[in-house]
């Protein structure tokens, strides 16, 4: 069972390994899933902080005088370290012989089982995370959800709206990330209305304002309430940083004690969280935090002096109109 032990960690981290480098391609590197590994609670980067401020209108006529100084400054990223576990998943490995099965193939269930469940938690809760952040900053968000007689419903235009919160940085926006809910009302919303994302005979989504579309079930773009809530991310490249993926403990044994033999896996694992142009607030936040911690948006303090140079925008719509 030692063997079996080691080949589940194994298969798991190469399993894992592929979805990674799937999952990248197909968001544009917007949500970048790496296994680079950083010891310690809190991860953090410097950057000098910009110096517009410098720049001053000179009046050559005039006599010289003094000027004060713009002092050169750095600012800080920050992200935080999230522990999670799997199991114990328990089977009698007298099943497998009984069923005359190889139990390689109970190893390959639970390390698949494993890797799509990694790989979920991973993508939620980065996800939930930003949109956490995003939406505690009122300059990037378009929420257009308290609208009524279809005003609030998700269309181009609002995603358009979303989009141009960045200014004219937003076409370093690169992937929009939805609800299949989301995606169903905007397809519903662009047929309905005759808009034309395409100059063709037949209407085709393939993208939308430019942008790449994930779509993921993901909780944190469907919120229930009065109403319900479609919410879309949008993400320049870089903007949400996954890392730490191969801290993973495994456990395999074997007990006595029961009518029949039993053996159980369990596994405990970390990963890394970090968001462009955002900060965790460690005094509020604190070390190994909860869902609830991650997805409160002032747990994540806006690092740089123009919203801009962030992850992204946000876009808030009614998800029954």
């Amino acid at each position: 069972m030692n063997v079996y032990d080691a080949e589940i960690y194994t298969t798991t981290i190469e399993l894992l390994g592929q979805k990674l480098d799937a999952f990248n391609a197909a968001s544009g590197g917007t949500i970048v899933l790496d296994a680079n590994a950083w010891r310690g609670n809190y991860t953090k980067e410097s950057f000098f902080q910009q110096l517009a401020g410098a720049q001053r209108r000179v009046d050559r006529n005039v006599a010289n005088a003094a000027q004060a100084g713009t002092n050169l400054a750095m600012g800080e990223f920050g992200g935080v370290k999230v522990a999670g576990g799997f199991g114990p998943v328990i089977f009698e490995p007298s099943q497998m012989t009984w069923l005359m099965q190889d139990p390689g193939t109970a190893i390959m269930v639970i390390a698949e089982g494993f890797a799509d469940a990694l790989l979920a938690d991973q993508l939620n809760t980065a996800v939930g995370a930003a949109v956490a952040a995003v939406e505690n900053q009122a300059a990037l968000v378009n929420d257009v959800s308290a609208l009524t007689a279809g005003a609030g419903a998700l269309t181009s235009k609002v995603l358009n709206g979303s989009h141009f919160k960045f200014g004219d940085a937003a076409s370093m926006l690169r992937a929009d990330i939805m609800h299949s809910k989301g995606n169903e009302v905007l397809i519903n919303n662009a047929l309905d209305n005759g808009e034309r994302l395409f100059d063709s005979s037949n209407v085709t989504v393939v993208s939308i304002l430019g942008k790449l579309m994930v779509v993921s079930d993901i909780p944190a773009l469907l919120v229930a309430g009065t109403p319900n809530k479609v919410k879309v991310l949008s993400v320049t490249v870089g903007g949400i940083v996954v890392d730490n993926a191969t801290d993973i403990i495994t456990n395999m044994e074997t007990s006595n004690g029961q009518k029949r033999i039993e053996t159980s896996w369990q596994a405990d694992y970390t990963f890394g969280l970090r968001l462009k142009g955002y900060k965790w607030d460690e005094a509020n936040g604190g070390s190994s935090p909860a869902d609830a911690d991650l997805f409160t948006g002032s747990n994540w303090t806006l690092a740089m002096a123009d919203a801009k140079h962030t992850l992204g925008t946000l876009a808030i719509a009614d998800a029954d109109q």
